[in-house]
């Protein structure tokens, strides 16, 4: 039986972690810290938050994928992001770090099997690390460059 597939990421962004995760919960400022493996995102439905449904193409090499993603926030420094077609959860979390924040943020979906699965769980959590690791600068440039309070 496939097991679950994991990719991680972690960085750091000088601001608080009030403002960063009010910019991560806005999901209409998103696309500012996506790479270009995501492609035609558009916000379905909310915009901020839990509840809020967005749809997107993901590329990665010669595959893609389509998701349509709901948000949920369990706690005040947690966004959760699961896909409605699939097992696939994307966990943002964002703690108090000496310089500001330290964002850290999880993928994980149950892997395929056979030839298919190994492949997949050998190459694709370094690729989306990368990916995450991306829109994790990203990140850091786009909340320590906007005035306090203004996430």
């Amino acid at each position: 039986m496939p097991g679950l597939v994991h990719a991680d990421a972690e960085g750091s962004v000088a601001a608080p972690p009030a403002e960063v995760i009010a910019f991560l919960a806005d999901y209409r400022r998103r696309p500012e810290i996506l790479s270009a493996n995501y492609q035609d995102y558009r916000v379905e439905e909310g915009g901020t938050g839990a509840g809020t449904v967005v749809r997107y193409r993901f590329k990665a090499g010669p595959r893609e994928r389509d998701y349509r993603m709901r948000a949920e926030t369990p706690d005040a420094s947690t966004l959760v992001e699961r896909d409605l077609g699939s097992t696939l959860v994307t966990t943002w979390r964002v703690s108090p770090a000496a310089e500001g924040s330290r964002v850290e943020v999880h993928t994980e979906w149950q892997g395929a099997s056979g030839v298919g699965g190994f492949f997949e769980r050998t190459f694709a959590p370094k690729a989306l690390s990368r990916v995450h690791a991306e829109s994790l600068g990203r990140l850091a440039t786009a909340v320590s460059a906007r005035p306090a309070g203004t996430a």
